[in-house]
């Protein structure tokens, strides 16, 4: 077994993963190897794919595994989860994706299966969980990152919890104040897009600021949402600068922002998992070792005046997301907009 593979087993193993034993791995079941000659696919490559990282799949291997997972696997929830797992131990990179080939201010590609970030990584696991081959994993790709599937950087989610969480809401439904109840803490935000675009992007673009209120479940609260979360659901990681001896969860000007996402998954136990794409690498673990580990250093964030994290936002999977973006989009949905205005064809 390579190097690679070899990592691979390990990382899935350790986070629980139910995978194949090494000595049968890449084996298919009697039903797996019926659908995989109903789709008129190459059984050994099929085999040879199920017994390997997804972050090593070529474009051509990810639309062969897309039409097999789809025909194998009904379950939505288990397939996402089924695609993150797979990740695991995929390389890290901050700020990794953008609009080429279709603009030029960002000049990174719009899509990257070798790497990814934490956003990049949840949205390529939902895109690939709903879609059956490569054209559709594209399309729903871009529509997952862009606002109404408009592809370009003044209408890309910057802001999860401005922008990603509320253009997708056909996608995911917003649960904090059901899970947080009286615990729930307000936040606001100035979201100042003009000075963002010009900053990040050198572009003009005349867009008012917005005043962005929300709310959070501070981590000492997580046992209040353990038990109603679902594999598949939509973490955004709730981060702030803490004001020196100031009461719990007080922060500088009420303003908290979300700094990283992640998807949830159950362990073996039935323990809650957070998957993440994190330095160095895609990793599984508890929700309660990634708040010890998280806040393991608060004192000294804190007296730096640097961003720690104060809780959590959970969003719903919801149950048949396809059917609701047919509403929004028309029968044929995804929708996906170039820059110049053609619909796209990918």
């Amino acid at each position: 077994m390579s190097t690679t593979r070899s990592l691979w087993y390990l990382l899935a193993i350790t986070a629980g993963l139910v995978i194949n034993n090494p000595s049968t791995a890449g084996t298919l079941s009697e039903d797996q190897t019926a659908a995989v000659k109903k789709l008129g696919l190459d059984e050994k490559r099929v085999a040879e794919l199920v017994d390997k990282p997804l972050y090593t799949f070529t474009e051509a291997d990810i639309d062969v595994y897309l039409k097999f997972l789809s025909a194998t696997e009904p379950d939505l929830r288990k397939r996402i989860l089924h695609l993150a797992r797979k990740n695991i131990g995929q390389p890290y990179e901050i700020y990794l994706l953008g609009e080429m080939p279709f603009e030029p201010y960002d000049p990174q590609p719009i899509y990257c299966l070798g790497k990814s970030d934490c956003l990049v990584f949840t949205e390529h696991t939902y895109a690939m969980a709903l879609s059956h081959n490569w054209p559709s994993f594209m399309k729903l790709l871009q529509r997952i990152r862009y606002r109404d599937g408009h592809l370009g950087v003044t209408t890309r989610n910057h802001y999860t919890e401005a922008d990603w969480n509320i253009s997708n809401r056909w996608l995911v439904e917003d649960l904090t104040a059901k899970l947080a109840g009286d615990k729930a803490v307000k936040f606001s935000e100035k979201i100042d897009r003009a000075k963002f675009f010009k900053s990040r992007y050198k572009l003009t673009v005349d867009v008012p600021v917005e005043k962005h209120d929300d709310i959070y479940l501070p981590y000492s609260e997580i046992e209040r949402a353990k038990s109603q979360l679902q594999d598949g659901d939509f973490v955004n990681i709730v981060r702030a600068t803490v004001k020196k001896d100031a009461p719990p969860n007080e922060i500088f000007g009420g303003s908290a922002f979300v700094g990283h996402v992640g998807l949830i998954g159950h362990g073996s136990n039935g323990e809650v998992h957070m998957i993440h794409s994190t330095e160095p690498r895609v990793r599984e673990e508890p929700i309660e070792q990634y708040i010890a580990r998280s806040t393991k250093d608060n004192a000294t964030k804190d007296a730096a005046g640097k961003p720690r994290l104060v809780g959590f936002k959970f969003l719903r999977l919801r149950d048949d997301p396809l059917k609701n973006l047919k509403e929004l989009d028309g029968p044929d949905a995804p929708r996906v907009t170039l820059p110049s205005g053609d619909e796209a064809k990918f």
